[in-house]
C-alpha cells in the first residue's frame, strides 16, 4: 500500500483527483489529503469521502516547514496541487502567489527529498508557456515565457524542481495542463462564473472581444493523466495535458447561453485583463506517445453535463458566491446586478 499525500485536495482538481482514487476498488493507495482551506478550498467537496478507510483529511500550510517535515515522514508520493491559481487576483497582489506557489513549493520539496520520498509529482500549467500566435502548440519543448504574476509563479516552482532533480535526484516529474473544467471549480473561473450569473439571471463579463482561445480539457482528463504520470512518468520530464479542444471564449459563452437558453443581450463585455494572453493550446502527443494516455471526455458532452452539474448543486455554489467573493467580484468587473 503506498501512502499519496494530495496537497491542494479540497480546490477543484485536487478534490477530483482524490475522489478518482478512492473511487477505483482496485486501487489500495492510501490518500492523505492536505488543505489550508483558504477562499478556494472546501471541505464540501470531499463530502462523501471524510470517513472513507483509505483517506485521511489534513488542515494544513505547505509552507509551515515543521509541520510539512512531520507530515513528509508518513508518505511516499507526494501530488502538489496546492496554488493560488486565480489570474485576476494576482494581477491585484502577487504576494501570495510567491509565497504559496514557489516558497511552499520549495518547503514541500526540501522536506520530500530530506524523507526520500518516492515520486514529486508537481501540477503545473500552460500558462508558463505564454502566448501563441494564430498557429503552433505548446511542447514541452516550448521555452518558457510566462506574462502573469501567477504563471511567473508556476514557472519558477517548475524551474526549482527540475533543479532539484539535476542536483539531486529529486524524483519529479511535471504535468502542464490547458484550462480545466469541470464540477466543484470555484466560481471565479470562467465557465462556472458564467452558469451561475446566468442562473441568478445576471450578465456574464466577457473581457474585451472575447476571442481569447483556450484549449479546454475536463477534469476527469486531467485526474486520470495526474495518475498515469504519477504511475509511470519518468524523472525529470514534463508532460504536457491537453483537451485537443480550442475555443474562443466568446463561443464557450454561446454556448452556455444556448444550453440555459438565455440570449446575447446578458454578455457585457468589460476591460480586457492586463497583459491578457490571446491564445495557448497544447501538444499531448508526448503523453500519447509515450505514455498512452489521450483525454476521453468529449467537449461536446462534457460541458452539458458540466453547466447541469451547476444546476443540480446549486446549494454548493451559493454558499460560496457571498461575502469576500462578491467584495472581489465587484472589484474586479464592477457592482453588476443584471
Amino acid at each position: 500500500m503506498r501512502k499519496i499525500l494530495v496537497t491542494g485536495a479540497a480546490g477543484f482538481i485536487g478534490s477530483n483527483f482524490v475522489r478518482m482514487m478512492l473511487d477505483d476498488a482496485s486501487c489500495d493507495d492510501k490518500i492523505i489529503s492536505l488543505d489550508s482551506l483558504t477562499y478556494a478550498g472546501n471541505l464540501a467537496n470531499l463530502d462523501g469521502y471524510h470517513d472513507h478507510d483509505r483517506h485521511t483529511f489534513v488542515k494544513g500550510d505547505i509552507c509551515d516547514e515543521a509541520f510539512i517535515d512531520q507530515l513528509m515522514a508518513e508518505v511516499d508520493i507526494v501530488v502538489n496541487f496546492a496554488a493560488e491559481s486565480h489570474v485576476d487576483r494576482s494581477i491585484h497582489s502577487s504576494s501570495d502567489f510567491i509565497r504559496t506557489n514557489i516558497g511552499g513549493t520549495q518547503v514541500l520539496a526540501d522536506a520530500a527529498k530530506k524523507h526520500n520520498i518516492t515520486r514529486f509529482v508537481q501540477v503545473s500549467t500552460d500558462e508558463v508557456y505564454g502566448s501563441l500566435g494564430k498557429t503552433g502548440l505548446f511542447s514541452e519543448a516550448t521555452s518558457i515565457k510566462p506574462n502573469s504574476p501567477y504563471s511567473a509563479s508556476k514557472a519558477s516552482a517548475d524551474l526549482l524542481l527540475l533543479a532539484y532533480f539535476h542536483t539531486h535526484s529529486f524524483p519529479v516529474v511535471i504535468t502542464r495542463c490547458s484550462n480545466n473544467y469541470g464540477p466543484y471549480q470555484f466560481p471565479e473561473k470562467l465557465i462556472p462564473l458564467f452558469v451561475t450569473n446566468l442562473l441568478e439571471d445576471k450578465k456574464v463579463p466577457v473581457y474585451g472581444d472575447g476571442m481569447q482561445i483556450r484549449d479546454w480539457l475536463h477534469v476527469d482528463d486531467h485526474c486520470s493523466a495526474i495518475r498515469t504520470v504519477m504511475d509511470n512518468g519518468i524523472e525529470g520530464e514534463v508532460y504536457n495535458v491537453g483537451g485537443n479542444n480550442e475555443q474562443p471564449n466568446i463561443e464557450i459563452t454561446k454556448m452556455i447561453l444556448k444550453h440555459l437558453g438565455k440570449d446575447d443581450t446578458y454578455i457585457e463585455h468589460v476591460t480586457d485583463r492586463l497583459g491578457h494572453d490571446r491564445r495557448y493550446a497544447i501538444d499531448a502527443s508526448k503523453m500519447k506517445e509515450k505514455l498512452g494516455w489521450e483525454p476521453q471526455v468529449n467537449f461536446d458532452q462534457g460541458l452539458p453535463a458540466t453547466i447541469d452539474w451547476y444546476i443540480n448543486n446549486s446549494s454548493w455554489w451559493s454558499a460560496i458566491k457571498s461575502g469576500e467573493y462578491m467584495n472581489y467580484y465587484e472589484k474586479q468587473y464592477g457592482t453588476q446586478t443584471s
